[in-house]
């Protein structure tokens, strides 16, 4: 890694574009994206959106199929999934106050999660990733950009 590369925290609908909507409008850019923070190894993501990719794509997948997207989701796009996706391990506790600050900003709980337990685990996070830049602006403390927008540093 260079010396100064930023780490980004990529929004669940990446993952979900990249994994079920191949001719979405968006798909070429995104997987463009999703290659190049897997070259660079400074992408990451939290517990909560990996639960919902696996959530909605469960409707759709054997049970098989969905614990080889768990287990191998890391391999896959080559992002830490924070804080931890052993399937024993409790789901990340974070101040409640934290999640109402953010829920107060008007954003849907999901949201409120992965962004609380992001800035928790790693606090100096600037730059989030999603296609849904007009949930995240003004609420989110960083660079909130969409794959196409987003260049390496």
């Amino acid at each position: 890694m260079g010396s100064e590369q930023t780490l980004v925290l990529i929004d669940t609908n990446i993952f979900v574009i990249d994994l079920r909507y191949k001719r979405d409008i968006h798909f070429s850019s995104n997987r463009e994206f999703l290659d190049s923070i897997a070259k660079m190894g400074t992408g990451f993501t939290t517990v909560v959106n990996l639960l919902e990719v696996c959530g909605i794509l469960s409707f759709n997948l054997s049970e098989k199929q969905l614990l080889e997207l768990w287990f191998y989701f890391h391999d896959r796009y080559k992002v830490a999934v924070l804080p931890d996706t052993r399937l024993e391990s409790n789901f990340p506790v974070v101040e409640i106050h934290r999640i109402f600050d953010l829920l107060k900003k008007k954003m849907p709980l999901g949201d409120a999660l992965m962004v609380a337990i992001a800035k928790k685990h790693l606090s100096f996070i600037s730059t989030m990733i999603t296609w849904d830049k007009d949930h995240f602006e003004g609420k989110f403390s960083g660079n909130v950009l969409t794959p196409e927008e987003f260049k390496p540093t």
